[in-house]
């Protein structure tokens, strides 16, 4: 049954690359808890209390938002194939734009993706599993390219602008940063 702990194991960081899917949950202090469903290759391992995941163009940008107002948290991995498992990371992020004097050293750890708006570096204090006998099973067939297809028809500018019509505030009106940071 579940355990916790206080890092990564190296078994852990293992299962956690294999993962073709994993899900991060934030919240401000007020307003709506978002869990955004992430693929594309987009996450990294950098320690055994250190994760970085890349953060693409969508229609939303709720995680940069909630992060400024409450850094917390949480990814999630279930074993959709294989053994059964589930692995939360809770901890504290941060939003690393392309601004920052990170952002080169960081996103040299990605293969490029079109659209790539902010890394979010995680501090993880808490890793905690859980069975996961009830998650079905399910048969990885491939990565939707649709969304690498837009960000590369809109280009840099069509995102840019798209980031000023639709990622500078979440659904309960919080800023984003993503143009003071990104432009």
């Amino acid at each position: 049954m579940g355990q916790q702990y206080t890092e990564l194991s190296e078994k852990l960081s293992a299962f956690i690359v294999e993962q073709k899917i994993f899900f991060v949950g934030t919240a401000a202090e007020t307003g709506r808890v978002n869990i955004s469903p992430k693929g594309m290759d987009s996450l990294r391992v950098l320690g055994k209390n250190r994760i970085v995941w890349l953060n693409v163009t969508g229609s939303g940008n709720e995680t940069a938002a909630h992060v400024l107002n409450n850094p917390r948290m949480t990814l999630m991995f279930c074993a959709f194939s294989g053994a059964p498992l589930i692995l939360r990371l809770y901890g504290n992020a941060r939003a690393v734009h392309h601004k920052d004097t990170e952002w080169e050293e960081l996103f040299r750890l990605f293969d490029p993706l079109p659209g790539a708006r902010q890394i979010f570096d995680l501090s993880v204090d808490l890793v905690q599993t859980s069975c996961g006998m009830a998650v079905p099973n399910f048969d990885y067939v491939d990565d939707r390219d649709l969304l690498k297809k837009w960000a590369l028809k809109k280009g840099d500018e069509g995102l840019k602008q798209y980031w000023e019509e639709k990622n500078q505030q979440s659904l309960d009106g919080f800023p984003t940063d993503i143009l003071d940071k990104n432009i």
